[in-house]
């Protein structure tokens, strides 16, 4: 199958009055309020070497593109209903966006309507009825109300229940099973055989544990296929539903073995942790993967709004601490923010002085340790509450993110330490903020959220300062010393599950102030785009 997705040059949104969904046929492009240009994006073409690649991976590369396009699908259900009822009623100038966003809601813009007749989004998505309270939900006590892959529905008398997604999608899901069980007949590498197997099966019985681990134990594999529900970001009500998405990568063998190493300094760097000891009594797991890929397929979560530059999974507790996760990092996606966007924001708001920090290699490094910083930490809170995703609810996600970027951040300081990474202190510091520039602009999503809350912390603990001209120049021993604190503040909060904390903590410096506001209005006036989005499939292939 072949999905070429929103080719063109910058696609811009534009601003629609704010109002409850209509019934009408159409959306009145008339009424727009303003042309101004609210969010851009920059087109990249997914594409890499497959010259080593063999005839039956270069065939199983089309089945994994045909099963990408069943979770696009299924993602644009659980995100707003029914895609072809909603796009039959906006105009062809507005259509890319709303594509691009997966309904008619601004991801870069904390979820607002961009659309005549709809208001902001609800918070639960579509995994829960529009009408349901969270105190509904509570006294309910629905059997796997908490799943991360039910559908919580209402009856024609008025009652909750709940549907299992493999009920919900079962022709679909059918489908999907079928094309990776015919991937899997062409697979040679035997650890990919296997998990293509069992994540058929999963998919046709929501049970991934053991298709997690089977993922966990592929060493060999040149192609890595990331499918199935994943992530919970969609729920903002509750954080329990996962949703549907799909990552195609090409492994670089090159780039994967200089990265193998650092595995093996988990278990040190959990000791080392900045926190009291009972913060950091598990051990993760040492069978942990670092590896870079060229991805060449996103479809369904990960393909909305913001793109994913790396990766870190399972999210099954069970299998962190069993197993570990592994951490892909996705080299031409990572290059392109990099170039396009990162490289821009630094020439206007990092101080001449310190431009010389910015740097690939060091992006690069952020990048992967803060997917392996999701490694460390806690799993489990140390007083009862269950794990912390339960003890947190909707606050996990952005919390999650904020420990993960800054012990990202104090792993780079210790392995520099240790002469086990190369480059100075300086670079990778300089870099880390222009990267808090260029995220927070995804408003209020878990990334969004968490990059806000570190830069207000920062500054707040003197880690940069903002010249009279408007640039930032960065304070290398305070930033390390507010790296610390804020690491030990985020411990803690997870370590005990305090919900309350965390609300707090988000409620105080979760926000943008109206100074970052205007030095983010200086990037946008400046045409500098707030993300990417992709020219991808067969064709882009070569297939």
């Amino acid at each position: 199958m072949k999905k070429l997705f929103l080719t063109g040059i910058v696609l811009t949104s534009i601003l629609f009055t704010q109002c409850k969904k209509t019934d009408s046929e159409t959306v009145n492009s008339d009424s727009t309020e303003s042309a101004e240009s609210l969010k851009s994006y920059a087109t990249v073409r997914l594409e890499t070497d497959l010259s080593h690649l063999g005839e039956n991976e270069k065939e199983m590369l089309k089945i994994f593109i045909e099963v990408s396009d069943i979770m696009d699908d299924l993602f644009w259900y659980e995100a707003y209903g029914d895609k072809e009822e909603l796009l039959s009623k906006i105009p062809g100038s507005l259509r890319d966006y709303v594509e691009i966003n997966y309904g008619p809601w601004d991801r870069l813009n904390n979820m607002k309507s961009f659309v005549n007749g709809f208001d902001d989004k609800p918070l639960g998505a579509n995994f829960y009825p529009m009408d349901m309270t969270a105190e509904e939900f509570e006294k309910a006590n629905l059997h796997d109300g908490k799943s991360l892959y039910t559908f919580v529905r209402r009856n024609e008398e008025g009652n909750l229940y709940t549907i299992p997604y493999h009920v919900q999608f079962k022709e679909k899901i059918s489908k999907a099973a079928e094309l990776l069980r015919q991937a899997a007949g062409l697979a040679e590498d035997p650890g990919l055989k296997k998990y293509l197997e069992l994540r058929a099966t999963a998919l046709e019985t929501d049970e991934y544990f053991e298709s997690d681990i089977a993922w966990m134990d592929m060493k060999t594999n040149q192609l890595d296929f990331i499918v199935g529900p994943i992530e919970t970001y969609e729920d903002r009500l509750f954080g329990y539903k996962a949703a549907h998405e799909a990552y195609i990568l090409v492994k670089d063998m090159e780039w994967s073995q200089r990265l193998e190493k650092f595995a093996q300094f988990l278990p040190e760097l959990q000791r080392n942790l900045p926190v009291d000891a009972k913060y950091k009594s598990e051990v993760p797991g040492t069978d942990s993967d670092l590896n870079a890929y060229d991805v060449v397929y996103y479809a369904g979560d990960c393909n909305a709004g913001g793109k994913t530059i790396a990766i870190n999974l399972p999210n099954d507790e069970r299998v962190q601490l069993e197993k570990g996760t592994r951490r892909l990092q996705l080299k031409n996606a990572m290059r392109a923010k990099f170039d396009k966007i990162l490289v821009p924001i630094s020439d206007i708001l990092i101080d001449e002085s310190q431009r010389k920090h910015i740097k690939f290699d060091a992006f690069f490094a952020n990048v992967m340790f803060h997917e392996v910083a999701h490694g460390l930490g806690i799993k489990n809170t140390i007083n009862g509450k269950g794990t912390v995703r339960e003890a947190l609810r909707e606050q996990q996600s952005h919390l999650e993110e904020g420990k993960a970027d800054i012990l990202g951040l104090y792993m780079v300081n210790q392995l520099l330490a240790k002469g086990e990474l190369e480059g100075h202190k300086e670079d990778y510091m300089v870099t880390f903020l222009a990267g808090i520039f260029r995220s927070v602009r995804f408003g209020a999503s878990a990334h969004g959220s968490a990059n806000m809350i570190c830069f207000n912390y920062f500054q707040e603990n003197g880690a940069f300062n903002r010249t009279a001209e408007g640039t930032y120049v960065v304070d290398f021993e305070k930033m390390e010393t507010a790296m610390n604190g804020l690491s030990e503040l985020i411990l803690k909060l997870q370590g005990d599950g305090d919900y309350e904390g965390v609300k707090k903590l988000t409620e105080e410096k979760g926000h943008i102030s109206p100074e970052l506001q205007k030095d983010l209005d200086r990037l946008k006036t400046a045409g500098i785009p707030d993300d990417i989005v992709f020219e991808q499939g067969v064709d882009v292939l070569g297939l």
